[in-house]
């Protein structure tokens, strides 16, 4: 009998083991759902279309491809936090900056170059409306390839290849110590010029390390790559030509150079 009950409690033991390994609803019942997979599809990253300033008199310039139409280069979420957040509070600052002000009539380029550097609101919110606004359209989901027609002569005669620019404006964007900017500039001499800016300062603005019309710009804050690049920057930004759109950039140089 002694051996019967020490049998007895062995399996009564095993039996309450197995069921304690068992998940358990909040009824205490055996669950025996599946477990729910984390690869859900990603949100929806929204309609740039949809982006509105509060009012004033610079707008929001609309984009000409989705959010996620760069995923080759840059991803949605990136694309969606940098436009809607980034570039619209850059936006609503600045009408906020020059409300009541004569900057309310000027041109952004005008407020550029007349700026008074001490004026901290102006200079980057005024920067940063006039930076993403060339940012956002020298890109295309068809970019890429190589520039034509007047610009590539001009590339070709002021740096040699346009393998060497993009080596200079690689490493000008690589180089940049913190947050800022890369540029191609027309000088007042008509010639071609690459350098970098700090923060939202851009080559209008009066004091710069380099001057002239900017006709394209690479965005090196960290909020432009860090998602997918972390602190690779270099990387983000040899991928970031594969999106540049030479037709836009050629247009911007052809009205640099009829003024």
């Amino acid at each position: 009998m002694k051996k019967l009950s020490i049998l007895l409690g062995s399996l009564m033991l095993t039996i309450g083991v197995v069921s304690c390994e068992q998940p358990k609803t909040e009824n205490n019942e055996v669950n025996t759902e599946k477990t729910v997979s984390t690869d859900a599809p990603a949100e929806s990253a929204g309609n740039p279309a949809d982006v509105k300033t509060d009012g004033g008199t610079f707008q929001m310039p609309g984009l000409k491809y989705g959010y996620a139409d760069l995923e080759k280069s840059i991803d949605a979420k990136t694309m969606e936090v940098h436009y809607s957040k980034h570039f619209l509070g850059y936006a609503n600052k600045l009408n906020e900056a020059i409300k009541g002000t004569p900057n309310e009539s000027k041109s952004i380029e005008e407020i550029m170059k007349t700026l008074d550097l001490k004026n901290g609101a102006l200079r980057n919110n005024g920067g940063g409306y006039y930076n993403h606004t060339m940012y956002f359209a020298t890109m295309s989901p068809n970019g890429g390839g190589q520039p034509t027609g007047a610009l590539a002569d001009a590339i070709n005669k002021d740096f040699g290849s346009f393998d060497e620019l993009k080596n200079k404006l690689a490493d000008a964007g690589a180089k940049q110590f913190g947050s800022g900017w890369a540029w191609l500039v027309v000088g007042k001499d008509g010639k071609l010029a690459v350098g970098s800016t700090a923060n939202q300062d851009n080559p209008l603005m009066p004091g710069q390390s380099i001057s002239g019309t900017p006709i394209f710009g690479i965005d090196v804050w960290e909020h432009a790559y860090y998602l997918r690049y972390q602190n690779k920057r270099p990387d983000y930004i040899t991928a970031f030509f594969d999106v540049v759109d030479w037709n836009v950039v050629g247009e911007n140089f052809a009205k640099a150079t009829a003024k």
